[in-house]
């Protein structure tokens, strides 16, 4: 039901093959939107460095449909190189044979080849790129994603939901790049929900963060004072805050330059439950209080 002038693929990986059952039946799928939908005279804007890039672009080329690829192998934005900061990331690229330096206020490298495949597709609706090249700039991320919360005069403070292992993981070596002094990690797990992955976590911010500081996290019917201490089996050398509210104070109060804070677990979430109780809180708010109160 939708007329689509231009169609953009990231990538396709390890996902919903619960649903589609093998790869190449999810790269059917995903490729309809430029074999089917998007008509002869739109855009397809890809992904150079995915694999299934040359079967796109092969198919795109045989409808005669004009091609904007993107990328470490880039042919209309090429990434030159991408170097990590505290608050972003420095972003080197060739667009029409001119070079362009951006600093992007999103960390991670999944969050530069999202941002060139927005600015590809704006190219595919106006021919004049140019002017949308600075908005890389004032890009923000979704909020308690991987948030950066701005202000601290020496160190940096970010806000991720990440209350799973491996995305605690995941959190804590993308913004290992972006530290030039210490990685703080604050965490706690939540009541009543998967008991044993708390020293899992526990393990995993010991061994991936420089310091760590277990606090508490939706209790719900739990005493948390259990939760904190199955967590502190896997974190041995952790801090222990239970007031979640001045664990993030002490959190931003003790960084230095070149330190990082990550507060995970709660992301975007605007409530503690506790016995059944939701109380106001948000991570992102806290953050900013403990700032202003530097």
């Amino acid at each position: 039901g939708l007329d689509i002038e231009v169609g953009g693929f990231t990538n396709l990986s390890r996902d919903h093959l619960d649903y589609h059952e093998d790869f190449e039946s999810y790269f059917t799928a995903k490729a309809r939107l430029f074999s089917d939908l998007l008509p002869v005279d739109g855009v397809a804007v890809l992904s150079a460095d995915d694999e299934y890039f040359f079967r796109l672009k092969e198919l795109c080329q045989k409808r005669g449909i004009k091609i904007i690829s993107f990328g470490k192998n880039g042919e209309g934005v090429k990434l030159l190189s991408v170097s990590p900061k505290s608050n972003g990331q420095e972003v080197v690229l060739s667009v029409g044979e001119k070079e362009k330096t951006i600093l992007l206020p999103l960390v991670g490298e999944f969050q530069v080849m999202n941002a060139l495949c927005a600015l590809c597709i704006m190219w595919g609706f106006d021919r004049d790129i140019e002017k949308y090249i600075p908005l890389l700039e004032k890009l923000r991320g979704v909020g308690g994603r991987l948030e950066l919360v701005s202000g601290h005069p020496c160190g940096s403070v970010y806000v991720d939901y990440a209350h799973k292992p491996g995305a605690l993981e995941s959190v804590l070596n993308t913004l290992r790049v972006h530290t030039s002094g210490r990685l703080v990690c604050l965490f706690g797990c939540g009541g009543n929900r998967d008991v044993g992955k708390r020293k899992l976590m526990g393990d995993i911010a010991e061994k991936l963060a420089d310091e760590v500081i277990v606090t508490d996290d939706n209790p719900r019917y739990e005493d948390p004072a259990v939760i904190r201490q199955e967590i502190l089996q896997g974190a041995v050398n952790a801090t222990e805050i239970a007031d979640r509210s001045q664990a993030i104070r002490t959190g931003v109060k003790g960084l230095q330059e070149g330190d990082v804070l990550v507060v995970a677990g709660k992301g975007h979430e605007k409530g503690q439950i506790v016995n059944g109780e939701v109380l106001p809180f948000n991570d992102v708010e806290e953050v900013k209080k403990a700032i202003a109160d530097l």
